[in-house]
């Protein structure tokens, strides 16, 4: 299993999570309180997973029209 798969399970039991938890979401503070852990937590793996993405197709694209361009420094290295 590569990341992107792990991530997308992990949301995925996430969602699963706060559904079953939305049922009883107004009974107990506590309650409440794992509800929104839970909406952050997801929120978090999203972001991740979306980085991941956006990561490799920006990198894969920049490999192919990025040219490297000469610095002044680098015309001092030894």
């Amino acid at each position: 299993m590569n990341k992107k798969q792990i991530l997308k399970k992990q949301i995925q039991n996430k969602e699963l999570q706060i559904k079953k938890l939305h049922l009883h979401l107004s009974s107990t503070d506590i309650c409440n309180q794992l509800y929104n852990t839970l909406i952050i937590e997801k929120a978090i793996l999203k972001k991740q997973l979306e980085e991941l993405e956006k990561n490799a197709l920006i990198e894969g694209i920049k490999k192919i029209f990025h040219k490297k361009e000469k610095l002044i420094c680098d015309y001092f290295k030894n």
